[in-house]
C-alpha cells in the first residue's frame, strides 16, 4: 500500500492508513505547515509550506519568470502567512497534486516531481548522469559512431551526445570534409570555447602556436587544459588531409577505466592521486602564462554523486606537485604505476582519423595520443566548455517536465 499524506510547518506527521484510491479530496487540518509525502519502502519527505512555495508553487510560474526562467519572488523575505497552504487535493495522485496556498493560488504539481525528488532521479538528471561502460582497446571491433545525416535530424543529436556520455567518445561519420561543416556541427552543441589558441581551430604542423599538438611529433596519452581552472569538457578533432608522408594514427585511453585498474592493483597509488594536486602551466607563447586557480589533483571525485568525475593528466604541461617534500617520492611512484597503465598495449585504442570522420569526446575522461608522422596534415576541431556539452545533452535527452524537475527543485 502507498501511503501519501500532507501535513504543514511544526513537523506533525499525520498519518493516513488508506490506500491512494482512498483519498480525500482535500485532507483536513493542514495547519502544522508542512506537506508530508510516503512512497511506498522510503522514508517520509517532509515539504515545509516556504520549501512547497519555494519550488512546487513555482512550477506553476508564480515564483519563477516563465520568459526568463528565474525566480521573480524572494521566500527568504515572505510574509508566511502569504505561503501558507490551505489545502491540498490528492484525489488525482499519482498523477499530480493541486495545492491551494491561503493566499487564493491554487497550483498543480505532476506527480513525477515529487517522486523523482525523493528518488534521487531529479539530482542524476540534474548532473546528466548515465550508466557508463568503461573499455579497453577491444572497442576497436565496435567503436560508438554515428552517421552525419542522423546527427543532423531528429533525435540524433540526443544519440550522439548519450554515446558520449556513455562511452567518453564518438565518431561522427560521413560528414563533408570542411571546417566549416564542422564547425557548423560544433556549434549545434554548444559555444565553441575561445582560449589563447582561438576559438574554432583549423591548423597543420607548422609551430604557429607553441605547442607540442602544433608538430608532427608523437604525443603520449594527455588530457587538454590541465593549466585551466576549469578544463573543457568536450573537444573535437577532425582531419580534413593528410598529403606527402604517412603515419600520424591517433590513440584514446579510457581514463576512468585505467583509474579502476590502478584502484584495483595499487590502491595507495589511487589515493595519492585523489589527494595530491598538481600544477600545470601553458607558457610556450609570447605574453602567456597560464596556470589554474590552485593545484588539482589527478582524479577529481564528486561528494554528491560518490564517484570519480575528472581524469586530469599532461606530463607536458605538468609544472610543480602541490606536497612536502616527505612526500614528493610517494607521488611520483603513484604518478609513474598510473602512466605505466595508461601505456598498456591493452588499455589504448589506435586507429586512424580520415577526412569525413570527426572524433568528439569526453576530455574530463578520455585521455587522447598521436603517433609522429611525416608530410603535412591539416586539422581542425575546438573545445566546448563543460557546462554547455552537458546542457546540450540534458536538454536532448530529458523532457521539458523533466528539466524543470531537475532545475527547480531544492
Amino acid at each position: 500500500m502507498e501511503v501519501y499524506v500532507l501535513s504543514i510547518r511544526h513537523a506533525t506527521l499525520m498519518k493516513l492508513a488508506r490506500a491512494s484510491s482512498d483519498l480525500p479530496d482535500v485532507l483536513p487540518h493542514l495547519s502544522e505547515h508542512v506537506i508530508w509525502i510516503e512512497l511506498q519502502h522510503l522514508p517520509p519527505i517532509a515539504y515545509h509550506s516556504v520549501t512547497t512555495f519555494d519550488f512546487i508553487y513555482a512550477m506553476a510560474g508564480h515564483i519563477v519568470n516563465r520568459d526568463t526562467a528565474q525566480r521573480q519572488i524572494n521566500v527568504f523575505q515572505s510574509d508566511a502567512s502569504k505561503v501558507t497552504i490551505a489545502s491540498a487535493d490528492m484525489s488525482d495522485w499519482p498523477q499530480h497534486v493541486k495545492v491551494t496556498f491561503q493566499d487564493g493560488h491554487e497550483t498543480v504539481v505532476p506527480g513525477s516531481i515529487i517522486q523523482n525528488r525523493r528518488l534521487l532521479t531529479a539530482t542524476r538528471q540534474r548532473a546528466g548522469l548515465v550508466s557508463q561502460t568503461t573499455w579497453t582497446s577491444e572497442i576497436q571491433s565496435d567503436p560508438p559512431s554515428l552517421n552525419y545525416a542522423d546527427v543532423q535530424a531528429g533525435p540524433g543529436m540526443a544519440k550522439l551526445l548519450h554515446k558520449i556520455r556513455a562511452h567518453g567518445f564518438a565518431f561522427v561519420d560521413d560528414m563533408p570534409a570542411t571546417p566549416e561543416a564542422t564547425q557548423s556541427l560544433l556549434e549545434s552543441i554548444g559555444p565553441i570555447r575561445n582560449t589563447h589558441y582561438g576559438g574554432f581551430y583549423d591548423f597543420t604542423s607548422d609551430l604557429s602556436s607553441k605547442d607540442t599538438a602544433y608538430t608532427s611529433e608523437a604525443l603520449e596519452p594527455h588530457t587538454d587544459n590541465t593549466y585551466f581552472t576549469e578544463p573543457a569538457g568536450l573537444q573535437a578533432l577532425h582531419l580534413l588531409s593528410h598529403t606527402d608522408g604517412a603515419g600520424g594514427q591517433s590513440s584514446l585511453v579510457d581514463g576512468f577505466r585505467a583509474a579502476e585498474q590502478l584502484y584495483k592493483e595499487h590502491r595507495y597509488a589511487y589515493v595519492i592521486l585523489s589527494m595530491t594536486g598538481v600544477y600545470a602551466h601553458a607558457s610556450g607563447n609570447e605574453g602567456i602564462n597560464i596556470q589554474p586557480a590552485q593545484a588539482f589533483p589527478t582524479f577529481t571525485h564528486s561528494e554528491q554523486y560518490k564517484k570519480l568525475i575528472q581524469v586530469r593528466w599532461n606530463n607536458a604541461d605538468r609544472a610543480g606537485v602541490d606536497t612536502p617534500w616527505r612526500h614528493l617520492e610517494g607521488w611520483y611512484d603513484a604518478a609513474a604505476k598510473f602512466d605505466a597503465i595508461l601505456n598498456e598495449q591493452k588499455n589504448q585504442y589506435w586507429f586512424q582519423l580520415k577526412p569525413g570522420r570527426m572524433l568528439l569526446f569526453d576530455n574530463w575522461r578520455v585521455l587522447h595520443g598521436r603517433a609522429a608522422f611525416t608530410g603535412k596534415r591539416r586539422m581542425c576541431g575546438g573545445y566546448i566548455g563543460r557546462d554547455d556539452f552537458i546542457s546540450r545533452f540534458r536538454t536532448t535527452n530529458y523532457s521539458q517536465e523533466e528539466l524543470e524537475a531537475s532545475t527547480l527543485t531544492g
